[in-house]
């Protein structure tokens, strides 16, 4: 690993605007990850989160702002960036028609990496690929193809792994994996960001942040981020519960209804009264309520509805 000074903050950007066109794709955004941390950069397609990222590691240069990366300033030391920074980025890039060996030896050779078949050889031994060396990159399943492309970011020993929705259409297990690889990773000191859509990730995180058209609604630890929002939660369990989050819709205190399986959520900010409605509408059905702790994805829905609400919000 590079053996510079570790910052506090592996980023620390403030302001970042980015315009394509009329577009305003970044919006002021500002973020710190600290050295060591996993960072979880969550929002909806087009929110921003891909252009953040790039800003962030010198692949696009901000319209405005300021701020570093691994201690470089991400206006002017971007050279700097990329030889320190690990970008895995959410399209399969490599080259279908070479091994998984030769993938990384050429990976290998692009970032003039010293000893580079001993490191070839540590990247395939660290996550497990030595059995599967000699295959063609194309014939991999998604969890392989991904577990590959790990192991090229790791190559020259970055202090930082940029990780744009590493684990999107991975089955489960590959995606349980890949975390553990992730966690041992941070465990040693390197410091992560990822961007994800799945709410069992997001939880594995150390601090999160939600991104909606370009701005920054929300960040913290999930504990910080639902507690900011202050929302009561209940859930109804019973039949035809389609009907009563329509009704409920309509009732006050309500904020909010998800129906998540055969059970719904109502969410409110004012919690007494949210309390009369829901017990009310639910003892008229012959249904079951009960209060249920707030959960992230309760509160993305609700920061997602909120930005849906605001002007200029769909873009």
């Amino acid at each position: 690993m590079n053996t510079a000074a570790i910052p506090e903050f592996a980023i620390d950007v403030r302001g970042l605007n980015k315009h394509f066109g009329e577009k305003h794709v970044v919006n002021n955004v500002s973020l710190r990850v600290r050295s060591g941390e996993i960072f979880g950069f969550l929002g909806p397609n087009g929110s921003g989160k891909t252009t953040t990222i790039r800003m962030v590691c010198g692949l696009l240069k901000p319209d405005s702002g300021s701020g570093t990366c691994l201690g470089y300033d991400i206006q002017r030391e971007s050279a700097e960036i990329k030889r320190n920074v690990g970008y895995m980025t959410q399209k399969f890039s490599f080259w279908d028609d070479l091994t998984i060996m030769e993938n990384l030896d050429f990976v290998a050779r692009m970032y003039q990496v010293r000893e580079r078949r001993n490191a070839v050889r540590a990247a395939l031994k660290g996550l497990g690929l030595e059995a599967r060396a000699g295959q063609l990159a194309g014939e991999l399943s998604g969890g392989w193809k991904q577990r590959m492309a790990l192991a090229a970011c790791m190559l020259h020993q970055p202090r930082l792994l940029l990780l744009d929705e590493p684990t999107a259409g991975v089955d489960p297990r590959a995606r349980r994996d890949f975390w553990d690889e992730i966690q041992a990773l941070a465990a040693k000191g390197i410091s992560v960001m990822v961007s994800t859509h799945y709410m069992d990730e997001a939880v594995r995180c150390h601090k999160l942040a939600y991104i909606a058209y370009g701005k920054l609604l929300t960040q913290g630890s999930a504990a910080e981020v639902i507690a900011s929002q202050r929302l009561t939660t209940w859930a109804i369990r019973g039949d035809r519960l389609a009907e009563l989050q329509v009704e409920l819709r309509q009732q006050p205190g309500v904020t909010q209804t998800v129906t998540f399986g055969d059970v719904l959520h109502a969410s409110g900010s004012d919690a007494p009264l949210l309390q009369r409605t829901v017990e009310t509408a639910a003892a008229s059905r012959g249904l079951r309520a009960e209060k249920i702790d707030t959960s992230l994805e309760d509160v993305f829905i609700h920061l997602m509805s909120g930005a849906d609400e605001q002007p200029g919000g769909r873009q």
